[in-house]
């Protein structure tokens, strides 16, 4: 059955700019669906048009009359007396209406009590209106029950603890919360409103780490229909189980999570590109045998004739679009070489705020290459300790001590600069140093084209903020590198760009992060701060979660936990070397093969779970041969920096 019919939508805010341009696609019921495209493309308007917010300028949207539709990020309007908690328990209007019905009959059924006699239950007997009551009341009760009347408190609490909100939240008035405390609200009304089809536009944005993988388990065990935009990919891998691009206003259809919609998007590229050059070099081949022809047939007709039927054939073949890319942005960071024992050096460190505290390390030593992801809720101290790491806060007790050879870049969470009324590029030339050309030069390689270098600064979106501050940040030489959530304000592109320009970066990276795609490519060391406690743990972040699962919640709070799955034997006074180019590759090609292993054996894990579902088990197969296709690749590169190393030697 399907759930969601978009048939020929056309939608444009600008005359002949078409944002939606014959959009068609079928959504069934139960599927989960991750709505992808690049920023503007139009997947919010099109969540609009679904729930009627928008008209659309042509087409239709065909939804069952039976489904009911909830849409994250349309709140509704409240009466301004209404708490956080009387918009949660509007979910059960209907349960409200059918006890208040119930409570009218009881009423109504006292009053037969005397009008004649009873059965053996004490209900009148032989009355026809008693009897209609009584089966009112009946298939009430059933229906109460059924519904989940009885269970209504233990619902509401499950899904408001799951999302994280707190008991003095659920009595403050709903107009004076947050934008972002109302959509969780709000996620969570129409959770327990049991919604057939559920629309979320950037669920995760206003969620903690707990409640977004609260959110991703509700949603796998959802009945209904999911559609859903985010560019949390680690969320879309977890969630989705198919993928609808709008392109140009059209949509393109992947059958699988996101890291297959990543590799199956570059395989029809290639693929594209590949037919592309095909018909493009026989094209050529046709014209050049029809200008021979023509040059051998002045003054003959028959020549003439087959020249003009060779190049009419030329033009036949050219049937393929040569595919387009993003551009993407081509730099990377500039690394200073490490000499020394240590990066940073941590001891006895204390934190409080109005006298909470806020962070309580015993020792920490971060040794040159690391990298470490710095993990946890809203306001468990992940930017203060940064800040003490940068000097721009001073703790209580204790020390943080840099290592002498060390040059740190920071990108914070917030990014400022010196004068907002300054243009793009006269923040170059003035805070760098550099001349108009050469700044003009490296703005091109961060997209910034055009009249775009003459915009201000202030007026620059996070993402484009986050962009600028990153070229000016690559320009240094530096082997520590510090990021406060670097991926929070970029789309999908962005993204992969800046972890692309992370990957190339072989020295210490410190970081935080909700990203949790971004956190399992790069994390090698954990540091989780949660319910009071700082967790040292050194590996992955899959190994992190995995072994936290299982970890006994008994630990005393604001008491540092290390845990360590692995230890350097090494002498601490020991210089290190700084690794050649070579070994740099091979540690970033090990890297990568880690990685694809890991997802292998995933897909693994997941053909037993759709043992018996033969179309999913295709897709499963498909993804798995990709992914083998690059490791052999990989494999091979991994054998030739292996013996470049070796030759080193």
């Amino acid at each position: 059955m399907i759930d969601i019919s978009v048939q020929n939508i056309k939608k444009a805010f600008e005359e002949g700019n078409d944002i939606l341009d014959g959009l068609t696609f079928d959504i069934d019921a139960g599927e989960r669906v991750g709505l992808l495209g690049k920023n503007g493309a139009g997947k919010t308007t099109l969540l609009k048009i679904i729930t009627g917010e928008l008209l659309e300028d042509e087409g239709m949207i065909v939804i069952p009359e039976a489904k009911k539709i909830g849409l994250i990020s349309q709140i509704p309007e409240y009466p301004l007396e209404y708490t956080a908690e009387d918009v949660l328990k509007t979910a059960f209007s209907h349960l409200f209406q059918i006890k208040e019905e119930l409570e009218q009959l009881e009423d109504e059924m006292k009053s037969f009590d005397s009008s004649g006699p009873a059965n053996s239950n004490g209900r009148p007997a032989n009355n026809h209106a008693g009897t209609e009551l009584l089966g009112r009341y009946d298939r009430l009760i059933h229906d109460y029950g059924r519904l989940g009347g009885y269970t209504t408190e233990s619902d509401l609490n499950k899904v408001v603890n799951g999302l994280q909100i707190p008991q003095q939240q659920r009595t403050q008035l709903f107009n004076t919360l947050s934008g972002g405390e109302k959509t969780r609200i709000n996620l969570a009304r129409l959770i327990l409103e049991n919604t057939d089809i559920l629309l979320l536009d950037e669920p995760t944005n206003h969620l903690d780490l707990s409640a977004t993988i609260w959110l991703e388990e509700f949603l796998t065990r959802f009945k209904g229909t999911v559609l859903v935009i985010s560019h949390d990919r680690y969320f879309l891998d977890k969630v989705i189980t198919r993928a609808i691009e709008i392109k140009d206003g059209k949509a393109e259809f992947y059958s699988g999570n996101y890291s297959y919609y990543v590799i199956e998007k570059q395989r029809r590229y290639e693929k594209q590109l590949e037919i592309y050059k095909r018909e493009q070099a026989e094209a050529k081949r046709l014209n050049d045998s029809a200008d021979r022809l023509q040059q051998w047939g002045f003054g003959n007709s028959t020549l003439m004739k087959k020249s003009f039927a060779v190049r009419t054939r030329a033009e036949k073949v050219l049937k393929t679009e040569k595919p387009g890319k993003d551009k993407m942005m081509k730099v990377k960071f500039s690394e200073r070489e490490f000499r020394g024992d240590e990066v940073l050096i941590i001891k006895g460190l204390t934190k409080s705020y109005n006298g909470k505290l806020i962070l309580d390390i015993n020792e920490l030593l971060v040794e040159g290459g690391e990298r470490i992801a710095i993990i946890g809720d809203n306001g468990t101290g992940k930017t203060t300790l940064v800040k003490l790491i940068m000097k721009e806060e001073k703790p209580d007790k204790g020390f943080i001590r840099i290592g002498p050879a060390v040059k740190s870049a920071y990108l914070p969470q917030i990014i400022k600069f010196e004068n907002p009324n300054r243009s793009i590029v006269d923040t170059l030339i003035y805070e760098l140093n550099e001349s108009p050309q050469t700044a003009r030069n490296r703005l091109g390689a961060y997209l910034f084209h055009g009249e775009d270098v003459f915009k201000y600064v202030g007026d620059l979106s996070g993402g484009e903020k986050s962009r600028l501050r990153l070229c000016m940040l690559m320009n240094n030489d530096i082997n520590l590198l510090i990021l406060d959530e670097p991926t929070n304000h970029l789309d999908l592109t962005s993204r992969e760009w800046i972890e692309s320009a992370v990957a190339g970066y072989e020295e210490t990276l410190l970081f935080i992060s909700h990203d949790r795609y971004f956190i399992n490519r790069f994390a090698t060391r954990i540091w989780s701060l949660e319910n009071g406690e700082f967790i040292d743990f050194k590996g992955t972040y899959e190994q992190y979660i995995n072994q936290t699962k299982t970890k006994p919640s008994s630990a005393p709070a604001n008491r540092a936990i290390v845990k360590t799955s692995t230890k350097n034997t090494a002498s601490p006074k020991q210089t290190k070397q700084k690794p050649s180019l070579a070994q740099k590759e091979l540690r970033r090609v090990e890297r990568d093969i880690e990685n694809l292993e890991n997802e292998i054996e995933h897909i693994e894990m997941k053909k037993s779970e759709y043992a018996t579902d033969y179309e999913k088990l295709m897709e499963l197969d498909e993804h798995e041969t990709a992914l083998k296709n690059q490791l052999d690749e990989l494999l091979d590169d991994w054998e030739r920096s292996l013996s470049a190393c070796e030759g080193l030697r």
